[in-house]
């Protein structure tokens, strides 16, 4: 498929903030953008005019019950079945912030045997009893199982922010070894936290910004076309969108959030 020819749909709902950015993000790499409300997506069931699906950040329904539920149950119940045939199919969906918890919440990620009818994760209030949000350190752990970010070099460092007050990835307690074990043999695991030298946080706080547990910060489902992530890639696309550009000779025309949101179009352009 031609770059020009793929067609990325953005999610909104109320309260979520960060679709602006998003858009601006994925023009950038030279592909049709539309974003639309959920209340007009589940009027007209259009997902398969689409390639790229994305639930961007924010606070959808002001977060109440949990981070993302109220939106997870609402797209279950209305286009449950047209996502799943999405996913199916091989396109790609991305949920960043906010959209990885409605991922979790609807039990698409990290759908070990597809989707689950409950959450088999959670993404927790942070350790810090607080909303985070700075800059922090990322290595990309994934083997090529994510095909999502398989154009990313194995251990690449990046730099990308946190904005949110539940991030704290968490295994239930009575499996959390045998999980663990599984999102490695799957090669479900695809960021960790860790500090400027690219060593892992190892739960320290600021690096681990929330207490996420193994230092998880992002993850994808057993067929790696599902990616759910803490960090904005689309905060750091730009060279001036990073923290400290004032201070170098010449700004960098684009931060470590490209290589990501680049990645998820070139699978498409591969695989379709």
């Amino acid at each position: 498929m031609r770059r020009r020819e793929i067609r990325v749909l953005i999610l909104r709902a109320p309260g979520t903030n960060c679709d602006g950015e998003t858009v601006r993000a994925f023009r950038d790499l030279g592909v049709g953008v539309d974003v639309l409300h959920t209340q007009r997506v589940f009027k007209e069931r259009n997902l398969e005019e689409y390639d790229i699906l994305v639930f961007p950040g924010g606070f959808s329904y002001g977060d109440y019950v949990r981070s993302g539920a109220i939106w997870a149950k609402e797209c279950e119940y209305h286009i449950g079945r047209d996502l799943e045939h999405f996913i199916d199919q091989g396109k790609a969906v991305l949920g960043i912030c906010n959209g990885f918890q409605l991922l979790v919440e609807a039990g698409f990620l990290p759908g070990f045997e597809g989707k689950a009818r409950y959450p088999q994760v959670a993404l927790a209030n942070n350790t810090t009893g607080g909303y985070q949000c700075r800059w922090v350190h990322l290595r990309h752990v994934n083997r090529g199982g994510c095909l999502l970010t398989s154009s990313l070099p194995r251990d690449a460092l990046l730099r990308i922010p946190v904005a949110h007050g539940e991030g704290r990835f968490l295994l239930p307690r009575e499996v959390e070894r045998e999980y663990l074990r599984r999102l490695y043999e799957n090669d479900q695991l695809v960021l960790r936290y860790t500090k400027p030298d690219g060593s892992y946080a190892e739960g320290e706080y600021p690096h681990n910004p929330n207490g996420a547990y193994h230092d998880i910060a992002g993850i994808c489902n057993p067929e790696g076309n599902v990616l759910g992530l803490m960090p904005h890639p689309e905060r750091a696309y730009f060279g001036w969108q990073l923290p400290d550009w004032t201070r170098c000779e010449e700004p960098p025309r684009y931060g470590d959030g490209r290589l990501i949101l680049e990645s998820i179009v070139k699978y498409v352009e591969r695989r379709f």
